[in-house]
């Protein structure tokens, strides 16, 4: 009897001991997410709206909705001042050392130089800029948000088709920067023109540290171009305004909706006038759907913007597709 008793005691204190030193649940591990974008270089306003908004909707899952699955989404962002090399050394940087689950990608040059990184790393990464030359292989890991500027090109060049008079076609020219971003329109504008019976009379390129592009402009206007697309950041598209009215030059412009910022229509107030025609693939307020009730919540709840604007609606649109992956 004495033994049972003392076996039971010693059952009870192991049991004790045991339940007592039952380590708690450790908290799920965070997300990771690590996005390279341009916050202090060139068009830097754009960058920096992408980051409000994709730092926005993050908090919002992490505040509203609990996380993903229990787990919090956690953003490390690094700021590539539009430098290819940057881009890179942060991609790389996510991969070894933070050991991200996806990455964002900003310009058409860094997402471009950072595939191969992706690649062998095999992380999911998604590219702010739309180049449709992300795609081409090795496409490995690699997304856009959203069409290409192939997609956009096509647009632009359906709505001068539709809107031009007279029995000829339209003469159409392009002033871009001379990198990837800028001659991303190129091929398909081209392709696509003889599919539609525009006639591209020129094609001006300049680097995007160029000021004046007066001699850009003088060239499309002897060229005859009653319509110039352009792929420019805003303050080379304000320099080809200014061009034109100093050469007497008044052709329809297009651009794609990635060529505006914050500070575009600031510094374009009395320039733009009735002359600029922008392309868009997102919702506008006026539609009234989830997705933007989304971003005007955003906008009440933590104050970042109090209006529309494109930047700040691409972050929000990243940031949930790395919510729904």
């Amino acid at each position: 009897m004495m033994k049972a008793l003392r076996f039971l005691a010693v059952s009870v204190v192991g049991i004790g001991v045991l339940c007592g030193s039952a380590p708690s649940a450790a908290p799920a591990a965070n997300i990771k997410v690590g996005a390279a974008m341009n916050l202090t270089g060139p068009a830097s306003t754009w960058g920096q709206y992408h980051a409000k908004g994709h730092q926005d909707y993050f908090r919002y899952v992490n505040e509203i909705k609990g996380g993903v699955a229990g787990r919090q989404l956690e953003l490390i962002l690094v700021d590539t001042a539009y430098k290819v090399p940057e881009a890179v050394s942060a991609v790389r940087k996510f991969a070894q050392q933070d050991k991200v689950d996806m990455i964002a990608t900003w310009s058409a040059g860094e997402g471009m130089n950072a595939k191969p990184i992706i690649k062998r790393y095999g992380i999911p990464a998604i590219n702010y800029s739309t180049a449709w030359e992300i795609l081409e292989p090795p496409i490995d890991f690699m997304y856009l948000p959203f069409g290409s500027y192939r997609l956009d090109c096509y647009a632009i060049l359906d709505y001068v088709k539709a809107v031009h008079k007279g029995g000829e076609p339209p003469k159409f020219g392009l002033l871009t920067y001379n990198n990837a971003y800028g001659r991303s329109i190129h091929k398909p504008s081209v392709e696509y023109a003889k599919e539609v019976n525009v006639d591209i009379v020129a094609i001006e390129e300049f680097p995007p540290k160029t000021v004046d592009v007066t001699t850009e402009m003088l060239r499309l206007k002897e060229k005859g171009a009653e319509y110039v697309f352009m792929q420019l950041l805003p303050a080379a598209i304000i320099s080809a305004f200014k061009s034109a009215d100093r050469l007497g030059y008044d052709p329809l412009f297009l651009g794609t909706w990635t060529s505006t910022d914050p500070d575009f229509f600031k510094m374009g107030k009395g320039l733009i006038r009735d002359r600029l025609k922008m392309q868009f693939p997102g919702g506008l307020p006026v539609d009234g759907t989830p997705g933007v009730k989304i971003l005007t919540d955003l906008w009440e709840r933590y104050g970042t913007v109090d209006s529309f604007d494109t930047a700040y609606w691409e972050g929000v649109v990243v940031a949930m597709i790395m919510e729904r992956a």
